[in-house]
């Protein structure tokens, strides 16, 4: 009970982390790995969906400015939107309806993927038919799925503030680059 022989077996060793791992490796590993199919373990999944509903409550809005953060790194993106490709302007696009129809869109989908992140087969059914239907526009290359990361990263932060620690950036993360690789691996499929 007291006694120093007990305490000494309760002492836990000391876990080192592997510094190297970025949330991608993980993601691919977790792919790879035999019998993982979720990106994120169940407390990932948990705290993913408690904070997805800050984001839930501001979709438009968060959706708006992930796009116009992706158009500004990424410019000749926006030139294959024919309903806003001639705006030069943040403000007008920032008020373009073609815009917030898309980003609404976009962040629906994006909320059924965070919202059922535990669910893989659904998540990855889901995200394979959003990839197909991107074969019809001229010029779009499924690496340009990737492209949206650092935008919806940026764009959550900005929506949740405070809220957006660095633990809840690493699930964002790893959550967001599933979802992009899923896109662009379901198109590369779609093209064959």
């Amino acid at each position: 009970m007291g006694c120093q022989e007990s305490k000494a077996n309760r002492i836990r060793p000391h876990r080192r982390f592997d510094r190297t791992v970025t949330p991608e490796k993980v993601v691919t590993r977790s792919l790879w790995k035999e019998g993982v199919q979720c990106p994120v373990d169940d407390r990932q999944a948990f705290k993913i969906k408690q904070s997805w509903k800050g984001i839930r409550r501001n979709m438009e809005v968060t959706g708006i400015e992930m796009f116009m953060r992706l158009f500004r790194s990424n410019s000749e993106l926006q030139a294959m939107f024919k309903g806003f490709k001639d705006i030069k302007t943040d403000s007008e696009l920032r008020s373009n309806e073609a815009l917030e129809n898309h980003a609404t869109l976009v962040m629906t989908t994006l909320d059924d993927a965070i919202t059922h992140i535990d669910n893989y087969e659904y998540v990855k059914d889901l995200l394979y038919r959003t990839s197909a239907t991107h074969t019809k526009f001229t010029g779009f290359q499924p690496a340009y799925f990737m492209h949206v990361k650092e935008p919806f990263l940026e764009a959550v932060r900005v929506t949740l503030g405070d809220r957006y620690t660095d633990n809840m950036q690493n699930i964002y993360t790893i959550a967001i680059t599933y979802v992009l690789q899923t896109l662009k691996e379901g198109m590369e499929e779609a093209l064959k």
